[in-house]
């Protein structure tokens, strides 16, 4: 006799009354605590055997009598159905323990030692506002092209597209070591090529050479009543003009001032290379004032509140803004002022200036320049720079330099 559903909603466990039978080997097994499991008997390669379907009324007589026959299809096939039902478990298993966001931490962990601190921090932060609140925790071999496209149209929607283009890039290599490490078969970011806005490329605001009087002047007459320690600040990184993040994270045991060379470290530096800044007498002048206020710390430009940490950026641009030019100058700016001022004023070549910059070489030429470095002309010119910059807050206006004189 076939049950029914009234049937299975009124049976209950009695003694010696455990189960009621369906047919084809399916079965309600009844339990003293009252629940009641959908179970089918089959015979594999001569072996009985037992395969549990799910709880009733949550899968419906209907519902078990569909799996039944699934398991039979199978068994037709030459297939045990609860080896394929072990499978499937495995296989979600996995997914779980291979989410989207699992799978990038694991990828920055590997890569982390590879980039700057400040980089890698960065990237793990605009992984955690912009991606994982949306898909980290799907699994990454169930994230498609659509799924991805919806999280870069959020971050448009705020008006970042160049943040948008990063962090799609950012998910294709970890796609892309997903598929290295077998966690999935295709990389849904290759799909999005050319569905994303157009980011327009803003470079960082800089002064011009001539806009140069001005800004010494400001900064020298300190009507924006600076820090000591921040007019340094913003002094070093005008001779230089190093990255923000260099001069700031810059700790005393870093300064041979004997050899009169700043040595950035390579793990602080963009390229993973150490960079030899030569000191020029100016830089070490202010760096004897620094010893005064900071000598008794890691870092030269300690913060005021925290004095075990370095100065923050913000404090460069806020300085800036003070002094009356937010929206032309950035700490960045700085070399993009000096490299145009340098060559054009002061003759240098621009692999000198650039080898200066830390540039990473842009072609095979490059190269071979970058393993000569240049570093007897760098030490001439840094102080050449610093003594141009004298003279113009000594003159007021742009000096103009004979090239034949200072060409190296």
């Amino acid at each position: 006799m076939l049950l029914t559903n009234t049937l299975c909603r009124n049976a209950k466990y009695a003694s010696g009354k455990t189960k009621l039978v369906d047919g084809g080997g399916l079965y309600l097994h009844l339990s003293p605590s009252g629940t009641k499991i959908w179970r089918q008997r089959y015979r594999f390669n001569g072996k009985e055997n037992t395969l549990t379907h799910g709880p009733y009324p949550l899968l419906s007589l209907l519902e078990a009598r569909d799996k039944r026959e699934e398991a039979r299809k199978l068994l037709l096939a030459g297939i045990d159905p609860a080896q394929v039902k072990k499978d499937h478990k495995l296989a979600a298993s996995i997914n779980a323990a291979t989410t989207f966001e699992l799978v990038a931490r694991e990828w920055h962990d590997l890569n982390k030692d590879n980039w700057a601190p400040i980089y890698a921090t960065d990237m793990l932060h605009r992984l955690g506002r912009d991606v994982f609140p949306f898909i980290g925790n799907r699994p990454i071999a169930d994230i498609t092209a659509p799924h991805l496209l919806d999280v870069m149209r959020k971050i448009e929607r705020r008006g970042a597209h160049e943040v948008a283009r990063r962090t799609l890039r950012t998910c294709g290599q970890i796609f892309q070591y997903a598929i290295i490490t077998g966690r999935m078969a295709r990389n849904p970011a290759t799909d999005l090529r050319g569905a994303l806005k157009p980011a327009r490329r803003e470079h960082y605001a800089a002064l011009e050479s001539k806009e140069l009087p001005e800004f010494l002047r400001v900064l020298e007459i300190n009507d924006a009543r600076l820090f000591v320690q921040t007019r340094h600040a913003i002094r070093m990184l005008m001779l230089t003009f190093v990255r923000t993040s260099e001069l700031i994270g810059s700790k005393w045991s870093e300064y041979d001032f004997a050899n009169a060379e700043w040595i950035i470290p390579a793990e602080r530096m963009k390229m993973r290379k150490p960079h030899i800044v030569p000191l020029c007498k100016q830089v070490l002048a202010i760096l004897r004032e620094m010893r005064e206020l900071n000598g008794n710390r890691d870092y030269v430009f300690a913060s005021q509140a925290q004095p075990r940490k370095h100065m923050s950026n913000n404090t460069i641009l806020f300085a800036l803004k003070r002094l009356g030019y937010q929206g032309r100058m950035t700490g960045h700016g700085f070399r993009a002022l000096a490299m145009t001022t340098i060559k054009e004023k002061l003759g240098y070549r621009h692999e000198v200036v650039d080898r200066q910059l830390a540039h990473a070489p842009a072609n095979k030429v490059d190269a071979a320049y970058d393993r000569a470095k240049f570093l007897d002309d760098r030490r001439v010119m840094m102080q050449e720079w610093a003594d141009y910059l004298d003279k113009i807050a000594l003159t007021g206006t742009v000096v103009h330099v004979d090239f034949a004189q200072t060409a190296s």
